[in-house]
C-alpha cells in the first residue's frame, strides 16, 4: 500500500481560520494607529492656534480674532487650518472649532478652540483671560 503525503482539508481550513483571524486583527489595529495620529494631528493644530492667538495675537492687539483664519494667524502653518479630513476651520462640517467670545465688533475678550476627537472625548482649549 502506498502512503500517501500532503495536507487534509481540515489541516487547510484551520491554516486558512488562523490567517483570517490574523488578518482581522491587524487591519483591527492598523485602524486604531490611523484613529490616534488623526488625533495627535488635530491636538498639534489646536495647539497651535492657542499658542499663535495667545502669544502673537494678543500681544499685538489686546484682544482676540472673531474667526480665526491663515490672514489672521500667519504665524501658524497654513496647512493647519485643514483638518485631517480636508475640511478648513470654520466650515460647519470641521474637527476645529473656534468661538471668539463676549465680543464687540471683531474684538473679542476670550475664545475657546475644540477639535473633534475620534478616539478620545473632544480636545478643549480656552484663553483663560
Amino acid at each position: 500500500m502506498k502512503k500517501q503525503s500532503g495536507f487534509t482539508v481540515i489541516e487547510i481550513l484551520v491554516v486558512v481560520v488562523v490567517f483570517v483571524l490574523a488578518g482581522t486583527f491587524f487591519m483591527q489595529q492598523a485602524s486604531q494607529i490611523d484613529r490616534v495620529d488623526r488625533d495627535r494631528q488635530r491636538k498639534t493644530a489646536i495647539n497651535a492656534f492657542h499658542f499663535s492667538l495667545w502669544e502673537v495675537y494678543y500681544k499685538a492687539n489686546g484682544s482676540y480674532p472673531r474667526k480665526i483664519d491663515a490672514k489672521v494667524l500667519p504665524s501658524v502653518d497654513p496647512a493647519l487650518f485643514k483638518d485631517p479630513n480636508g475640511i478648513a476651520v470654520g466650515t460647519q462640517s470641521s474637527d476645529y472649532h473656534y468661538d471668539g467670545l463676549t465680543c464687540e465688533g471683531e474684538a473679542c475678550k476670550s475664545y475657546i478652540l475644540r477639535a473633534e476627537l475620534e478616539a478620545e472625548d473632544d480636545f478643549i482649549v480656552s484663553s483663560n483671560r
